[in-house]
């Protein structure tokens, strides 16, 4: 089965691409540059080309597309690139799986499970929101998936703020009123992975069991990587002009049961490696 990975130069894209080739042919797209791994054929791409999109899937024909890009909120990147790219697949019989974003909720309702509809309420959440809407359409066998805030080493961007701030590299605060589920990159890129395997298709939440705030979360990184917690500055979103959703919690439990993998919770995953830490001692 060749897998297609969308967006392999990312943080999300480059596990689904390593985890990918150990078991059979892959391809990846990069935006500016490729990643080293072994045995992937990297292409280069851009979202905004529709002719580009076409080609590729030509030429790759690839069995599984896992469109993994983010864009932000440019709009023609975030939100109609995944459409074009929708579109390519469906045209070459590819299945797809689109990683979509809790960005899509508001937080009206706190707890969001794969029925819920959205409501977004930043410009990135717009854009995630109407990616969503354009591929179900185009696309009617593919998938959805809604994460949270993926979590790994300090390629992921919530470990390298967490490192900055306890550095004093850079200004901020960790927000204790902003509640998300975090997944573990290899958790989530191995979860992907066996829904494209499989015959399934719709919206899928893959969020980790465990709500915790990004100040909670940045305490959790600090220990786990030998940082000081206590340097962590903590404050508001509600307090602050930064836009976004306050408690979003993905309810990841039916889409779980259908699933091998497992998806760890925060408390798990980012204490593991300080208890082995510990022992070592």
């Amino acid at each position: 089965m060749t897998v297609l990975i969308i967006g392999g130069s990312g943080f999300l894209g480059t596990e689904l691409a390593r985890q990918a080739a150990s078991t059979g042919p892959v391809a990846a797209t990069f935006a500016t540059k490729p990643s080293n791994i072994p045995q992937v054929a990297w292409h280069s791409l851009d979202l905004r080309d529709p002719h580009r999109i076409e080609a590729l899937v030509a030429e790759v024909k690839p069995r599984v597309v896992v469109n993994a890009a983010s864009g932000g909120a440019d709009w023609a990147v975030t939100a109609e690139g995944p459409v074009r790219v929708a579109m390519a697949t469906a045209r070459h019989g590819s299945h797809l799986v689109h990683v979509s974003s809790d960005a899509v909720f508001s937080g009206t309702h706190v707890h969001y499970d794969e029925s819920s509809l959205p409501d977004p309420i930043t410009p990135y959440g717009a854009a995630k929101a109407a990616a969503e809407t354009g591929v179900r359409l185009v696309h009617p066998g593919a998938v959805v998936a809604r994460t949270s805030l993926i979590i790994g080493d300090r390629r992921s961007q919530h470990v390298a703020l967490v490192h900055d701030l306890a550095a004093g590299a850079r200004s901020g605060a960790l927000f204790t009123d902003d509640i998300r589920c975090p997944v573990h990159v290899t958790d989530l890129a191995a979860a992907l992975l066996e829904i494209a395997s499989r015959d399934l298709s719709g919206i899928h939440h893959l969020a980790g069991p465990d709500a915790v705030s990004r100040h909670q979360l940045g305490v959790l990184i600090a220990q786990r990587d030998g940082l000081d917690p206590t340097q962590l500055p903590a404050s508001l979103r509600a307090h602050s002009a930064q836009p976004g959703a306050l408690d979003v919690r993905l309810d990841s439990r039916t889409t779980q049961s259908r699933l091998r993998t497992r998806l760890r919770g925060a408390h798990q995953f980012l204490t593991a490696r300080t208890a082995s830490r510990l022992a070592l001692r």
